[in-house]
């Protein structure tokens, strides 16, 4: 069950790039929750993903000397849903949120792969938490510039 987790049900064995295919499966089934039950559905799925993912990550990676192999995408998962929170706090029409849900998945894997400020220094971190925060903060990081965007246009 932990690698089913840890993959989100093998997604992160797809190549090339397993982190973003994990985004975007997050980005699809970030938008299912959204609109099948709100706020409180993706609220209820970050926190799931994170204490899931923590408990999976390390499952995973126990006694092994990669503590973050590509494989493991939940967190990717975890930090694609935050940055998706915006558009549950504020929800559009599809065809409208459309741009913004692309925004949301752009944001957070220029965020996730560039690793700026507390995003690389979470990554830093060795073990599971380090896994997860980092993906975490970068989808904090993606929520707000969404947000921005949002209350500009």
């Amino acid at each position: 069950m932990s690698h089913v987790i840890a993959t989100f049900f093998y997604i992160g064995h797809l190549r090339p790039a397993p982190g973003s295919w994990g985004s975007l499966a997050a980005l699809i089934s970030g938008a299912g929750l959204i609109y099948g039950a709100g706020l409180i559905g993706i609220c209820a799925g970050i926190f799931l993903a994170c204490l899931l993912g923590y408990w999976a990550t390390k499952k995973e990676t126990a006694g092994q000397y990669d503590h973050d192999p590509s494989e493991i995408v939940i967190d990717e998962v975890a930090g694609q849903w935050i940055a998706l929170l915006p558009l549950a706090i504020w929800p559009l029409p599809f065809y409208t949120a459309a741009v913004f849900y692309l925004f949301g998945f752009a944001a957070f894997r220029l965020f996730d792969i560039t690793k700026p400020g507390l995003v690389g220094w979470a990554d830093r971190l060795v073990g599971p938490l380090g896994v997860m925060l980092d993906d975490v903060i970068a989808g904090v990081m993606a929520a707000a510039a969404m947000a921005l965007v949002m209350v500009i246009l």
